[in-house]
């Protein structure tokens, strides 16, 4: 089997790049519809977020699906305070490229958001997606509450199923409770906006999560 070198492994947290204090500059709005990236968001929404690949092509996914506030790209699950792109490249900060997706409940539910994740990449590839590979292309659901914890394991289970149908392996992603966010550069923000022809590679199985996602009872 082919290795990918150290890009492809967690870095110990003692060997990440330290980072710096600041925050990086990045937009303060949205190219969509204007509306701030940054909190404090419209009261009654969520956050959402995930981790699936380069982050260009996802966070265009999610900008247009109706009852989406928000989206943003940043850099989560890793070890690095306020990490760079070019940091972040080296697979030395842990972290993954991360769509933020602030979602108004009453008109797109977090399940809706979970079935986009799982059919948009292929969730068996580890620290990859196609020709992507590094740590930061893992397959990762930061959850912001322990009802989205015990959605987004269900729906994993589920997809589990129908991908093993179709002749797929393991899932590899992640679910893990939300970190630090960081926001990713000005220019990445809503970079098929500026770039409409830019980079925008799909990993999609052609699995599909087929029918509301049913959470197993405690015993």
């Amino acid at each position: 089997m082919f290795l990918f070198g150290n890009k492809s492994k967690m870095p110990d947290p003692s060997a990440a790049l330290p980072g710096r204090d600041q925050a990086i500059p990045t937009a303060e709005r949205s190219l969509i519809n204007n509306q701030p990236l940054k909190p404090p968001y419209p009261e009654g929404s969520e956050i959402a977020e995930f981790a699936l690949g380069c982050f260009w092509g996802e966070e265009k996914l999610y900008w247009q699906q109706p009852g989406v506030i928000v989206t943003s790209v940043g850099y989560e699950g890793g070890y690095t305070p306020n990490p760079t792109y070019e940091e972040v490249c080296t697979g030395k900060t842990g972290h993954t490229e991360t769509v933020r997706v602030v979602f108004d409940p009453s008109r797109i539910s977090y399940e809706q958001l979970l079935k986009l994740f799982w059919e948009a990449h292929d969730p068996t590839q580890g620290m990859r997606q196609g020709n992507d590979v590094g740590t930061q292309y893992r397959s990762v659901i930061f959850t912001h509450s322990d009802a989205q914890a015990k959605t987004a394991e269900a729906s994993r289970r589920m997809f589990q199923d129908e991908l093993t149908k179709a002749g797929y392996g393991e899932i590899q992603t992640e679910i893990r409770p939300a970190g630090e966010f960081y926001f990713a550069e000005d220019y990445h923000q809503q970079y098929l906006v500026k770039v409409p022809n830019g980079y925008c590679p799909i990993h999609a199985t052609g699995v599909k999560l087929e029918g509301p996602i049913v959470q197993m009872e405690q015993v």
